[in-house]
C-alpha cells in the first residue's frame, strides 16, 4: 500500500486514545486499523501530564500498527477545549490570471487575505472554514476554481484557539514519534459524519459527551455557526457510581459499562452484582436498580446543562433538534432522558464503517473523511491548519534563518 493512500487520525480524549487508519480507494474510504489506550495525563480533554499522555499516544498507535502492518508517521489530530473560538471574517482579491479564470492559486490568496484579522499574542489561527464565495457580486458559490471573474470574495469562519493548549498538543504528538499532518477542528470533522446535509442546511445541534467534557456544535445554513464546551461528561457518572457504592474509580467505570442504565424504569431487578468496597474484605451485592438510581440524576443533569447552554448561545428549537455522539452516549437509557430533558427530536450518530460502529469513534472517523475531502490532491483546505516542516538533504528538520523568523513575525501583523 502506498502511503499516499493512508490517512490516519488521531483523537486524544480524556478517557481514551483512539488511532484510526483509513484507506483510500477511488475516493471511498475503508477503514483498515484502530488503535485505542487508556488515557493518562489529560483532565477535562486537556493535557496536564505531557510524559503521561505520549505513552498512551505510543500505545493506541503501537496496537493500530500491529492490526494493520505498517508504520505510522504522520498523523491528522482532533483539536477541542472551551479556548476554542469562531469569528467571522471577508477577504477580497483581483484574480491574478490574464483570462480571469479563477484557480487555486486565487483561492489561497482569498483564503489568506480572510486570515487578516486582529488577533490577542495568547491567540492562534487553527483554520479558516470558507462559507461561501462571491465571484463579480454572484454569491452562494462554493467552488469557483474554473469559473471567469475579476473580483473573487470569500465570506468565512476563522477558527482561533489558545496557543499553549495549541502547542502542548503538537508537542505531545511529536515526542510520541509522530509528524502533526495537520489540525482539525473535532466539532467541525464529527458534523461531517454525523450530520446529513439536510440536517446541516436546517439547523442541527450536534453534542459529543465524551468523558471530560461535552462539546456542543451548531450547524446551520450548511456550516457551524457556534461551538460550545461544557466541563461534563461521562466522569461524572463514574464518581457518582464510585462515592454511591464506596468503591474505586477504576471498578467504578467497569460496572458501569458492564451494568449501567440510565433509566430507573429500564433496569432489571434480578440483574446482580458484587463490589468490592473501600475500607472492606467483604464484597456487597447491588442490583442494576440500584445502579440506575444513581445514574439518572446525573443523566438528566447533563442534558439539562446542554438545553441551558443551547439557549445561552441563542440557538434553541432548531428544525433539526439534536444529534449525540462520543462514547458516554452509549449508555443505555441516554437516548429516553435526552428526548426528554432536551424536548426535541434526538438521535444518535454511529459511523457506518464495519470496525468502528460506536459513538465513540465519531470524531475520529469524521477526521480521516474531512482530511480526504479537504487535504488530498491539492485541495483548498477548510478548517485544518497544516504544519510543514523543511529538511535538509540528510534527512534532519531544517530550522529557519534568521532572516525567514523575522518574515514569519512579521507576517502574522501583516
Amino acid at each position: 500500500m502506498s502511503s499516499n493512500d493512508i490517512i490516519v487520525s488521531l483523537d486524544i480524549g480524556t478517557s481514551k486514545v483512539r488511532v484510526i487508519i483509513g484507506e483510500v480507494v477511488n475516493g471511498t474510504i475503508n477503514i483498515i486499523g484502530v488503535g485505542s489506550a487508556d488515557s493518562q495525563g489529560i483532565r477535562k480533554g486537556a493535557i496536564v501530564d505531557i510524559d503521561q499522555t505520549v505513552q498512551s499516544i505510543r500505545s493506541a498507535v503501537d496496537h493500530a500498527e500491529r492490526m494493520v502492518g505498517i508504520q505510522i508517521s504522520d498523523v491528522y489530530v482532533g483539536i477541542s477545549g472551551n479556548h476554542i473560538t469562531l469569528q467571522s471574517s471577508h477577504g477580497v482579491v483581483a484574480v491574478s490570471n490574464e483570462d480571469r479564470e479563477i484557480g487555486d492559486d486565487d483561492m489561497e490568496r482569498v483564503i489568506q487575505a480572510a486570515k487578516v484579522i486582529p488577533l490577542a499574542p495568547e491567540r492562534e489561527i487553527i483554520g479558516v472554514v470558507p462559507n461561501q464565495y462571491i465571484v463579480d457580486g454572484t454569491d452562494q458559490i462554493y467552488d469557483p476554481r474554473s469559473m471567469i471573474g475579476v473580483r473573487l470574495e470569500v465570506e468565512a469562519t476563522i477558527v482561533t484557539g489558545a496557543k499553549t493548549a495549541i502547542h502542548n498538543l503538537i508537542r505531545v504528538v511529536e515526542k510520541s514519534g509522530l509528524k502533526v499532518s495537520g489540525l482539525i477542528l473535532m466539532a467541525l470533522a464529527a458534523g461531517h459524519v454525523a450530520l446529513s446535509k439536510d440536517e446541516k442546511q436546517m439547523g442541527t445541534i450536534l453534542v459529543d459527551i465524551g468523558a471530560g467534557a461535552t462539546t456542543i456544535a451548531v450547524f446551520e445554513e450548511n456550516q457551524m455557526v457556534a461551538t460550545s464546551t461544557l466541563p461534563i461528561g461521562g466522569e461524572f457518572i463514574t464518581n457518582d457510581i464510585a462515592y454511591g457504592l464506596r468503591t474505586q474509580a477504576d471498578i467504578a467505570e467497569k460496572i458501569k459499562l458492564k451494568f449501567g442504565c440510565a433509566v430507573v424504569e429500564h433496569a432489571a431487578p434480578d440483574q446482580m452484582f458484587k463490589v468490592n468496597r473501600i475500607g472492606s474484605n467483604v464484597d456487597k451485592e447491588f442490583s442494576q436498580v440500584d445502579l440506575a438510581n444513581i445514574i439518572e440524576p446525573r443523566v438528566q443533569e447533563i442534558f439539562h446543562l446542554i438545553r441551558m447552554e443551547v439557549q445561552r448561545i441563542g440557538y434553541a428549537n432548531l428544525p433539526g433538534g439534536y444529534v449525540l455522539s462520543g462514547g458516554t452516549v452509549s449508555l443505555p437509557g441516554m437516548l429516553t432522558i435526552a428526548q426528554v430533558e432536551l424536548a426535541s427530536s434526538v438521535r444518535i450518530a454511529v459511523p457506518d464503517f464495519i470496525g468502528v460502529r460506536d459513538p465513540s469513534f465519531t470524531s475520529g472517523v469524521g477526521i480521516i473523511q474531512y482530511a480526504s475531502k479537504y487535504l488530498r490532491g491539492g485541495k483548498q483546505q477548510a478548517g485544518v491548519s497544516k504544519r510543514t516542516v523543511k529538511k535538509t538533504s540528510s534527512g534532519q528538520e531544517e530550522k529557519p534563518s534568521a532572516m525567514e523568523r523575522f518574515k514569519n513575525w512579521l507576517s502574522e501583523f501583516i
